[in-house]
């Protein structure tokens, strides 16, 4: 019997995705009984480095304008539901779970053909189109945020799936190892400046002016540029007065989060939960206004965990940062919310529910 996992496009449906294949594994079942659906994109070189088969299938996303492309849609999506069809069916397939996206209603019907018990699991505040419409066949469904569940059929707040080491974070214990990682030399406050993968230049030009406009002792900066944007601005961190360690990808995030007092980032789903789940305050740009990123940011911003602003006013952000810098107190509080609102167990509840449906 096999578990089958479609997750395609980016990391926000990939990584729980994976998360929630590696709590199978570690409750026991044995990796080559998971395989995961997907396209041409990350996950067709993600899936396989972390040790699962992948199968590919053709994929393509609906354009919200009128295009001439959406008229071979339905063809595609009825070849990947028979591809994955067939091979549901040659490993018995008896659960399937679909991450959001455009391989998310291929996999859905395929799930159904064969008799597969069918979950849903949605990373933002805003549920995706494909998950809506999937959500009414589904057995169960796991959302990321309580925003979430008026939105889909039978939804359950479980928080969004993460590694494991978020369910085992602990700052104290980790904190000097992580000072250490980065070069922080005393105990100045550190602020943790997040662009995702990619990195985000307008976070990067924050940054700068911060390190540009305080004093050396005020704080350390710790800075993932992105791959794109490390060696720019390790240029600049090199001329600057105070500490500012510009990292081009972080495959430990429990040791960024564990060294930083503060963050500055965007308002991903998955950022948002791991802000949460490591209890760490945080000042939070959205990707556009009424975007899912600005409603990822709204409860905790409500509860006083988080402060958003939006991008059209960046220049509130400096201000802001040196504010909190400066009120140690306030920092805390906003800790206490995030810890209050994060589900680091994410990933095990989902996956226990995949194996009741399998094991009976």
């Amino acid at each position: 019997m096999t578990y089958a996992f479609a997750a395609a496009g980016t990391g926000g449906h990939v990584f729980p995705a994976l998360a929630v294949a590696d709590a199978l594994v570690a409750s026991g079942v044995d990796p080559n009984e998971i395989v995961f659906f997907g396209g041409d994109r990350m996950e067709a070189k993600t899936v396989p480095a972390a040790g699962y088969d992948f199968v590919p299938v053709e994929l393509r996303g609906l354009k919200r304008s009128l295009s001439l492309q959406n008229l071979g849609i339905p063809r595609v999506v009825w070849n990947a539901r028979s591809e994955m069809r067939d091979e549901m069916q040659q490993r018995a397939t008896k659960a399937c779970i679909v991450f959001g996206g455009y391989v998310s209603v291929p996999a859905a019907m395929a799930a159904r053909k064969v008799g597969a018990s069918l979950f849903v699991q949605e990373q933002n505040a805003k549920a995706g189109l494909a998950n809506r419409f999937v959500a009414r066949w589904a057995d169960r469904v796991f959302v990321g945020f309580t925003a979430a569940r008026s939105q889909l059929k039978k939804a359950e707040f479980t928080g969004n799936p993460l590694r494991p080491v978020f369910a085992q974070f602990d700052r104290e214990a980790m904190r000097d190892e992580a000072r250490d990682r980065y070069g922080i030399p005393d105990e100045r406050p550190v602020l943790g400046v997040l662009g995702g993968s990619l990195g985000a230049k307008i976070l990067n030009e924050v940054a700068e002016a911060l390190a540009l406009s305080m004093e050396p002792d005020h704080l350390a900066i710790v800075h993932l540029t992105g791959r794109a944007h490390h060696a720019e601005i390790e240029e600049k961190a090199e001329r600057a007065a105070i500490v500012w360690r510009p990292v081009a990808f972080e495959d430990r995030m429990e040791q960024f989060y564990a060294a930083s007092d503060l963050v500055l980032s965007r308002a991903g789903a998955l950022t948002i939960n791991e802000l949460a789940a490591t209890g760490t305050p945080a000042v939070v740009v959205p990707l556009g206004l009424g975007t899912n990123q600005a409603a990822n940011a709204l409860e905790l911003e409500a509860a006083g965990g988080l402060v958003q602003i939006p991008q059209t006013q960046i220049d509130q952000v400096p201000i802001v940062i040196d504010q909190l810098i400066m009120d140690r107190a306030r920092r805390t509080a906003m800790g206490t919310v995030m810890a209050s609102h994060g589900r680091p167990a994410a990933a095990r509840v989902i996956a226990a529910a995949l194996r009741e449906a399998v094991d009976g």
